[in-house]
């Protein structure tokens, strides 16, 4: 008889219960999945069980010891009732651990954590999965150019505004995906910041994904103005070195070859050669004597033939 009634008594709590019984669930339930990214990763997926390759990672290991515990519940980083009090509310070197002690190890000042390579003026892609749907906003930000990656977080890494913010999307297959266009300049690793500001629950979440941008190339240097030689034909400035400045009108020319014909050649000092001065091929015709000094010559040999011959007739009157 204390038998059947006993049944009947749970048997009626159970039907008078079983309306509510989501909700008690839902409430004696440890804090439940409600999101993280995991493209780019966070630091917090990447780390934690499910992160696979990453969470074997050096960093991924020192945040772990330094945690304490692994980061098994990584969609459950929630601050309550910031309400957009972020920056108040966030302690500066705590941003990737939302100031949650169960998730310190996040916070590690290392250039080393998992990361994803983006590219500047690009589009972010990012998969943000979520096992429980909620309204809000996604707000993104990225750590200023010049960011020290051996330095804790802090707020004053991060601009005032987000460059994009996504709200009330659509989850769909688990996740939701999200697209902006990101900063044209940043280069080297940085810290994309994600703060998903719920309006359906008092919460607020908080990762960190680190990203690489590439370093931009420099600019090529724009090639110098060819000189003209006396015909016009073009000649790289570079060919005809000036002399080196105090040397005087006696300086080597440097790595000049020496011209045959002039004093270089025998090893006495060359006279500096200027920059606007075409240089003399080694066969060049003005090698040897001038035809007007020829001319030149050739006359006074002959006004001194004829003088002697005058002489030679007056001596013999």
């Amino acid at each position: 008889m204390r038998r059947t009634t006993a049944h009947r008594t749970a048997a009626l709590t159970a039907t008078a219960l079983s309306p509510l019984l989501p909700a008690l669930l839902w409430a004696a339930a440890p804090a439940q999945a409600h999101g993280a990214p995991t493209t780019p990763v966070s630091r917090v997926y990447a780390c934690s069980p499910d992160g696979g390759s990453p969470s074997r990672s050096a960093a991924c290991r020192a945040a772990v010891a330094a945690n304490g515990a692994p980061f098994t519940a990584w969609d459950n980083l929630r601050v309550a009732n910031v309400n957009g009090r972020d920056r108040s509310t966030i302690p500066d070197g705590q941003l990737c651990s939302g100031g949650l002690p169960a998730y310190r190890g996040l916070d590690l000042a290392r250039s080393d954590w998992p990361s994803t390579r983006l590219t500047q003026g690009g589009t972010l892609r990012m998969t943000y999965v979520s096992t429980i749907p909620h309204t809000g906003t996604f707000r993104f930000y990225l750590t200023k150019p010049g960011y020290d990656a051996s330095k804790p977080l802090t707020w004053d890494d991060l601009p005032e505004r987000p460059f994009a913010q996504v709200k009330d999307p659509e989850l769909r297959d688990g996740a939701y995906r999200l697209t902006a266009e990101l900063p044209a300049d940043r280069t080297g690793r940085q810290v994309l910041y994600t703060v998903w500001q719920n309006s359906s629950t008092p919460d607020t979440y908080y990762s960190c994904s680190d990203v690489v941008f590439p370093e931009k190339a420099a600019a090529a240097p724009a090639p110098s103005a060819p000189t003209v030689t006396a015909a016009g034909s073009p000649k790289p400035s570079s060919t005809v070195p000036s002399a080196p400045a105090g040397t005087g009108a006696t300086g080597r020319t440097p790595s000049a070859a020496p011209v045959p014909g002039t004093a270089a050649a025998s090893g006495a000092p060359a006279a500096a050669t200027p920059a606007s001065t075409p240089v003399t091929s080694a066969s060049g015709a003005g090698s040897g004597p001038s035809a007007p000094m020829l001319a030149g010559g050739a006359a006074a040999v002959l006004v001194l033939i004829g003088g002697a011959a005058l002489v030679q007739r007056l001596r013999r009157r």
